[in-house]
């Protein structure tokens, strides 16, 4: 038995957007995903998240779900239009359905993490330039404000963006997500300003928590990988790692941008004149933790026309146990990385889990929505016997799991480990194409179903460890 320390945190995640459904309820107001949805092609078969997991309506079933899975924690996002459906506008019952939601976790004996930006801007801000425009880092601040007068001494783990890689570069550049912009320059902006938009919300914690909470961000972190070692596809890995991974990471410890990427960008984009004085005292101000997603390394060839020159491989995860026992530690090398050149404050594990086809053929068809993690011939499914037999997803979760552990014993400050995701949900561009829940979700009756994976994780976390 492999047994983590006493103090490690297991729990599961979910977005607002992804389960809550309610689009419309109680004050709530369109969100740039909602109109992203609406719009021909955009997303898988036209799907959106009108009713979602109808997390709304079901806080009760699902916390009595948590409950039967003896998760320690529950990471959820806050709909940023339910609480401020106008500029300025506070909507008293778009709160009331967090404070109420975070009253019964605690009742339940379950740790609420709140993260405050999980992709959902309010469409009246993106009407008003977005993230384009640099007064959202003062929206973005009167949000988390909000938050943290409500909840600071009933949440003790905050995380104030969720990938802003993908959130910028797939919404302002590559067109997947909302709000489907194809202009580069308008994803370094944008990215700027939630990096400011991290760092002013720190400072409003600092002054309205007492002391008893943490806060921190959510990078994903995919390493680049050449497909072959040349030192031409070494370059090219070298600079996938600058675009998804080391574009974001190196404002919050350094203040600065990678100069490597810096020397690519700006001959396409001109002058990064978006960048103020003062910008980097505000994006460098101390997290307590930082939070990383990892779901699978991006392995890339050379394709000439690229932005970059490169574009990544299809790269499907191993489906055993036996399969893993092969394949490279890369979370592993990936958490010693951000440890050796970036920073020894604890980490953790906010997001990590595998897609599986929600039905046959689903990959296929979705891939021109955008990355499809997941592994050959996985489908996810309600057996005969009522049972979901994810047995490629246990084997995932389980060597991810040991790599935390050889991070932790050989002196890694991780603290938690979030599974992605409690229950099957929508996922973004690829709409219900993929599950990634240990819960499985019938989304037209909403009939939650615990897959193995659940019942293999309740094991883990009651016996703190990997047999």
């Amino acid at each position: 038995m492999r047994v983590f320390p006493k103090d490690f945190i297991f729990g599961t995640g979910t977005s607002a957007y992804q389960i809550e459904g309610a689009v419309a309820e109680d004050g709530k107001t369109p969100s740039i995903w909602d109109v992203f949805c609406s719009k021909t092609d955009n997303v898988y078969k036209g799907q959106n998240g009108l009713t979602a997991c109808d997390h709304y309506h079901r806080v009760d079933e699902d916390i009595a779900l948590m409950r039967e899975l003896g998760i320690d924690a529950y990471r959820f996002s806050v709909s940023w239009p339910r609480i401020y459906p106008r500029q300025g506008v506070l909507n008293q019952k778009g709160l009331d359905f967090y404070l109420n939601l975070v009253a019964k976790l605690k009742k339940a004996g379950i740790v609420p993490v709140i993260t405050l930006y999980h992709w959902d801007l309010p469409q009246w801000a993106d009407e008003l330039g977005g993230w384009l425009n640099r007064d959202s880092v003062d929206w973005f601040a009167e949000l988390a404000e909000t938050l943290f007068k409500a909840l600071a001494e009933d949440v003790p783990y905050w995380i104030t963006h969720n990938e802003p890689f993908v959130a910028t570069m797939l919404g302002y550049y590559m067109g997947l997500h909302a709000p489907g912009h194809k202009d580069l320059k308008e994803a370094l902006i944008a990215a700027h300003h939630l990096n400011l938009s991290h760092g002013r919300a720190i400072q409003r914690f600092r002054e309205i928590s007492k002391g008893t909470s943490k806060i921190g961000m959510t990078l994903n972190i995919s390493p680049g990988v050449p497909s072959e070692d040349t030192d031409e596809m070494r370059e090219l890995a070298h600079r996938a790692d600058g675009f998804v991974n080391r574009w974001f990471l190196e404002p919050l410890f350094k203040g600065t941008y990678p100069k490597y990427m810096v020397k690519l960008y700006e001959p396409i984009v001109g002058p990064l004149d978006f960048i103020h004085p003062g910008d980097a005292e505000l994006m460098t101000e101390p997290m307590d933790f930082l939070g990383v997603n990892f779901y699978k390394r991006n392995m890339v060839k050379k394709q000439e026309g690229r932005l970059l020159g490169y574009i990544g491989m299809d790269d499907p995860q191993p489906g055993t146990r036996e399969e893993w026992a092969d394949y490279p530690k890369v979370l592993l090398e990936l958490l010693r990385m951000i440890r050796r050149e970036y920073t020894d404050i604890p980490l953790m594990i906010t997001e990590n889990g595998l897609g599986l086809e929600g039905e046959v053929g689903a990959r296929s068809d979705a891939s021109k929505f955008g990355t499809y993690i997941t592994v050959k011939n996985g489908v996810d499914f309600i057996a005969e016997d009522g049972s979901v037999h994810d047995e490629a997803r246990i084997a995932y979760v389980e060597n991810c799991l040991g790599q935390c552990l050889d991070f932790i014993q050989e002196g890694g400050r991780l603290e938690g480990y979030f599974l992605w995701s409690l229950m099957d949900n929508f996922e973004w561009a690829l709409g219900y194409s993929k599950r990634f829940g240990i819960t499985y979700v019938d989304f037209n009756t909403f009939e939650r179903t615990i897959k193995d994976s659940g019942y293999w994780f309740r094991d883990v976390i009651k016996q703190r460890g990997l047999s």
